[in-house]
């Protein structure tokens, strides 16, 4: 056969109409199993390849997605968390037949590109991931009437404010309170914290969690032992190195991240501090870093697989406009031997 394969001739390969092929195509469920099963099989061996122009023309759906992160490539080809991300939402793609386009979004410069391309006549719809309070696109592409899922709660919508947002997000709270009741569980009363950026949700929420588990406890909250970062190894060995320099009696830290942590480990290592004996540490995501650190870092667990895939799930709920409602994932502590 010469040329690119049409919808006749897989209808005729099929032995159905051509109605009934356009319907399989764009997976309608009007077609009996066994007529599907037919078009499937001819698509397969006649190699047709859907026309998405022409199909967008009658549909009005481009069949195309936008991941949009807003940090540098480095970081989302080199960090695990948005890895892991990425890998999720393209695996759950592929049961689809959707396409997915994925953005930085950092410079002004990838802003204005990503903003110019995040239209109905680009995308069906829109997954943001690591905003900023001040991200302006959740309000752009509200205004652009674009189904959109945030990865993860803005801060400003944990102190309850902002207009509602779908989301799926991790019990941030819920496991940085695990973390540090598990420390004091240990017998450790001085707990540092390397906090995330606090203008993110998961940022805010995990410092909550280490404030509510000190409180449950009766241990007076202290400032000093709190530091921040941006969720990188670099921004924790800084941190850590800053808290013994001005708290050098402490005997414990929670990182907000398992990057974070590792930063920990390696300045407590620098200078001369052993773990878990002198200080414990304790993370946050349960990453494969986390099985290759020395010693090896207790951490409380995200699932960063089901975030991507219920990610992609509502996304296609709200395509397909349907009702769909906030997640929030479950988290547990993984403990090693870091504490």
């Amino acid at each position: 056969m010469s040329g690119r394969p049409t919808l006749d001739q897989v209808a005729a390969r099929a032995g159905v109409g051509r109605g009934t092929v356009s319907r399989v195509v764009n997976g309608s469920p009007q077609v009996s199993a066994q007529a599907r099963a037919a078009v499937q099989r001819a698509i397969e061996e006649l190699g047709y390849v859907p026309n998405r122009a022409a199909r967008a023309l009658v549909t009005r759906r481009t069949d195309a997605v936008a991941l949009v992160v807003s940090e540098s490539g480095e970081r989302v080809f080199g960090e695990p968390f948005f890895a892991g991300i990425v890998r999720a939402i393209s695996s759950a793609l592929t049961e689809t037949q959707m396409q997915l386009w994925l953005a930085m979004a950092q410079s002004p410069a990838e802003r204005r590109l990503v903003e110019r391309h995040l239209t109905d006549q680009h995308v069906d719809g829109v997954m943001l991931l690591s905003l900023h309070d001040d991200d302006p696109l959740p309000a752009l592409l509200a205004d652009r009437g674009l189904p959109t899922v945030l990865g993860g709660r803005p801060a400003r919508m944990l102190a309850g404010g902002g207009e509602p947002m779908l989301f799926v997000d991790n019990d941030n709270a819920g496991g940085a309170r695990a973390a540090v009741a598990h420390l004091l569980a240990r017998g450790r009363r001085t707990v540092a914290v390397v906090a995330g950026p606090q203008d993110m949700g998961v940022g805010v929420a995990r410092l909550q969690g280490y404030r509510d588990a000190l409180a449950a406890a009766g241990v007076p909250g202290d400032d000093r032992l709190v530091r921040y970062g941006d969720f990188s190894a670099a921004s924790g060995t800084a941190a850590m190195h800053d808290l013994l320099d001005t708290r050098p009696g402490l005997d414990a830290v929670f990182a907000a991240s398992d990057l974070m942590a590792a930063g920990a480990l390696r300045a407590l290592r620098d200078r001369g501090r052993s773990v878990p004996d002198e200080v414990a540490v304790v993370g946050f995501e349960d990453s494969a870093l986390a099985q290759r650190t020395e010693p090896a870092l207790t951490t409380v667990h995200q699932s960063v697989d089901r975030m991507g895939r219920e990610m992609v799930r509502l996304l296609l709920a709200r395509i397909a406009g349907e009702q769909a409602q906030p997640v929030v994932l479950d988290t547990h502590l993984v403990v090693r031997e870091s504490a």
